[in-house]
């Protein structure tokens, strides 16, 4: 086994699949050619944790999952057959669950506040008079909640507690005998309303998850407690490497990562980054790479025709009233995300700039108000999840472009009077000379630069990947994290210089097509986009079914809802539809995140029947569905080739191919938790063998099976050629995308294949081949060197798998 993976497998460790579950399918791992197990997070989660990323106690593993001996059962069985496992690690937030006590160290402090030995693991604002932590858990507004009776105390366990229905706090000691109404103003946490939260919550926490308290991982103590175990496992042998979850919500990722990679001795590391644009991964960060989302951006473009933007474009703001551009629809969700739910946090920030002002007798004349609408707009502005500015370092150039790039966008929207109060706020978030820079605002200042980097994130996240991109589908398989609905389609060229930069600078990072957050799956996003080359045909059937549903569509539905439908419909045709259940649970989930008409806050019954009305009546339609059905299989040989062709080039490029769990075969499913379901392994491993016997792929589910296996037993076999050099081999049809690794193994696909089609296929079409005698691990094909057919090449596949013989 190699210190650093060969490929990676991802599994959903839960109650229902357990350490045990996973143990059970190694074997079959192994005969895939999988390297090390992935495992989501494996410490003790909040009670029914599906995911893993609420964890309430570090120095155990998951007891749902089987605990500890388990888990020694699963790492016993990939060290018998020479596999590794890495684990999914959560160093930002904790669970705030229910109850409050399965929670150690947050018990502790909202019993006993800023006094509690845990204190300094959270991000409190205490306040200058130890204001309570907020728990905004009310159904009711309080006073409601003590005139009816709600709140009561039980002092029948262990220590006295408060209760709200399922909740249950601490007593501050020596308050237990007071009377209700007395006792709840004397703790160290307020019981509020749930809506207060967004205004007024004074924890940090992930986005805008109140149940997910954001803990100070920067502290040497709090690092060391919360990874004390991992380390320990990663120091016995069970685990290989680790897969950090969110970095930007740290104070200083950078940090973290530095005394990850001494604790652990320079384990293998990758990192949730999601790069936006151009945007580098910091070349000082000790890691390996990021978790993939900017291969799948790369890979994904190239079965993209970008002539298909412009024609695209034009239906959906037709059929929808949608700009044709999609940055005013992200402005727009962004700013509803700053002015509701992250609110809290940018009245933070305007109260630091307030206190160091105020501080300084130098800066005093800047308002409140100038500073909440310069935050407002820079936060609006920012384009990326952070910039990496170091209190009392200098700020890097790449940190000092982006801030000052912005700070010019924002000041487009300010008033003159407003430009001088920008200026000093970007001087400040850049760490440069301001005022006295008095020693007494220090602190605050430092303060300041972190937590607006730490807003940065969120607002991103929430604003276009939850908000934004629920509301704008031109064509919705680019509407994925990491990505950019407005890069439509990649470029054998573009391509090829990406992945030449990751083989030089990050050779070890992670790749991936599908992951837990993703919104579709990398099927149902290959199945939309061979749209892209077809827009007359998409449209005009498109057209063909809205006349037909014309009586389905109540007055509520709105154009965008409605192409969505249309959208999920075709991207999760299997030989049918999607079931019901899973279509009304998904549409639901997409009109909520888009809060248009609808949201998880403040849902709107009528609104959600109507949607839920007409997808029922569509499905409930055969008529209209033999015509999806016709359309669909129309489209089969096409999805066919970005199908295997996207698989293919994302398992052989350079960095360390992931497979999300059940995507070796075709896996239609859509946003968590649809993409959480439980995989059917027997149906695997009965495919997998029948395909090791010899016996023909006898669907596009056996060929990607085959794909899939035989590339990552490639690697595995010859893991110094994937270790090499990345050529891009030339061709003479740009519907060909073609390279060599390490001199020993070619990679070619077919993209674009309805162009291609319409172009009468191959023709003459030609790749030039290395010296050597060369062999299609796919088919057994024998060929030459120098110039080859590609339609001999591609007789039986779209893609061909070429080692040397």
């Amino acid at each position: 086994m190699t210190a650093v993976p060969l490929s990676t497998y991802r599994l959903q460790i839960n109650g229902a699949f357990g350490f045990d579950d996973a143990a059970e399918v190694v074997e079959y791992l192994h005969d895939l050619g999988v390297s090390h197990a992935y495992l989501s997070p494996i410490l003790q989660a909040a009670p029914g944790s599906m995911h893993g990323y609420d964890v309430v106690d570090h120095s155990r593993l998951s007891e749902p999952a089987g605990g500890r001996p388990a888990f020694d059962r699963l790492t016993d069985k990939l060290a018998d057959h020479r596999m590794g496992a890495i684990a999914d690690v959560v160093p930002n937030h904790v669970a705030v669950p229910t109850p409050a006590r399965l929670n150690t160290a947050l018990w502790s402090v909202l019993r006993d506040g800023p006094g509690s030995p845990y204190a300094e693991w959270f991000d409190v604002d205490w306040g200058s008079g130890n204001q309570p932590l907020l728990m905004a858990v009310l159904g009711n507004r309080i006073g409601k909640v003590l005139a009816d009776g709600e709140l009561s105390v039980d002092s029948s366990g262990d220590e006295p507690v408060l209760r709200y229905y399922e909740h249950e706090y601490p007593l501050r000691p020596g308050t237990e005998h007071l009377p209700i109404a007395e006792l709840v103003t004397e703790q160290w946490y307020r019981l509020a309303h749930w809506r207060v939260a967004d205004e007024e919550l004074n924890y940090r926490r992930f986005f805008d998850v109140d149940t997910l308290a954001a803990v100070r991982v920067e502290t040497q103590e709090v690092f060391e407690a919360t990874h004390e175990l991992l380390f320990a496992l990663l120091h016995e042998g069970k685990l290989h490497g680790f897969r950090i979850d969110h970095p930007d919500g740290l104070a200083d990722p950078r940090g973290y990562l530095r005394r990850l990679a001494e604790r652990t001795g320079g384990a293998w590391v990758v990192v949730e980054k999601i790069l936006e644009g151009d945007e580098q991964l910091p070349r000082d960060w000790p890691c390996a790479g990021t978790t993939g989302y900017d291969a799948l951006l790369r890979v994904g473009g190239l079965f993209v025709d970008p002539a298909g933007a412009a024609p695209l474009a034009a239906y959906h703001s037709d059929l929808t009233g949608q700009p044709a551009d999609f940055a005013p629809v992200v402005e727009e969700a962004k700013r509803e995300i700053v002015k509701h739910g992250q609110y809290a946090e940018v009245h933070r920030l305007v109260e630091l700039l307030a206190r160091i002002c105020q501080d300084d007798v130098r800066l005093r004349d800047h308002t409140r108000r100038a500073f909440h609408e310069v935050v407002v707009e820079l936060l609006v502005n920012f384009d990326r999840y952070r910039a990496y500015v170091v209190p009392g370092e200098q700020a890097p150039a790449e940190a000092v472009a982006e801030l000052e790039h912005v700070a010019e966008l924002a000041r487009r929207n300010l008033d003159e009077e407003q430009q001088e109060t920008l200026d000093l706020v970007r001087d400040l978030l850049l760490g440069r000379e301001a005022g006295t820079a008095s020693r007494i605002d220090e602190r605050a200042r430092h303060e300041l630069i972190v937590r607006f980097q730490q807003t940065c994130g969120p607002v991103m996240a929430k604003g276009v990947e939850d908000t934004a991109f629920y509301r704008w589908f031109r064509l919705s398989s680019l509407n994925e994290v990491g990505g950019d609905p407005e890069h439509f389609g990649v470029s054998p060229e573009e391509f090829h210089a990406y992945a030449a930069r990751l083989n030089e600078h990050w050779p070890r990072t992670m790749t991936t097509l599908s992951t837990h957050d993703t919104k579709r799956s990398e099927d149902v996003r290959a199945r939309l986009s061979v749209l892209s080359e077809q827009p007359a045909a998409w449209v005009e059937a498109v057209r063909s079914w809205r006349v037909r549903s014309e009586d389905y569509r109540d007055s509520l539905l709105d154009g965008s809802t409605e192409y969505l439908v249309w959208q999920t419909l075709l991207g999760t045709w299997d030989d049918g539809p999607l079931a019901e259940d899973r279509l009304q649970a998904y549409l639901q989930k997409a009109i909520r995140e888009g809060k248009q008409h609808t949201s998880w806050t403040s849902p709107d019954s009528e609104y959600e029947e109507a949607v839920a009305a007409f997808a029922t009546a569509v499905l409930g339609d055969s008529e209209l569905l033999q015509s999806v059905r016709r359309f669909a299989d129309a489209q089969a040989p096409y999805v066919r080739a970005a199908t295997l062709g996207q698989k293919l080039v994302q398992l052989t490029m350079p960095g360390v191919p992931d497979v999300y769990q059940g995507s070796e075969l075709v896996d239609l499913s859509l946003v968590d938790p649809d993409n959480r379901r439980p995989v059917d392994y027997q149906e695997r491993i009965q495919r997998l063998a029948r395909l090791d016997a010899g016996g023909s792929p006898q669907d596009l589910a056996d060929e990607k099976l085959l794909v899939t296996s035989r590339a990552l037993r490639l690697r595995r076999q010859n893991p110094g050629a994937f270790a090499g050099s990345y050529t891009p081999l030339p061709t003479s049809n740009g519907h060909a995308v073609a390279f060599a690794r390490g001199n020993q193994v070619i990679t070619l696909a077919t993209r674009l294949p309805v162009a291609l089609h319409r172009l009468g296929g191959w023709g003459n079409s030609a790749v030039v081949l290395p010296s050597g005698d060369w062999q299609d691990v796919l088919t057994g094909r024998s060929v030459g060197s120098g110039a080859a057919r590609i339609d001999e090449l591609l007789a039986e596949l779209p893609v061909a798998l070429l080692a040397r013989s």
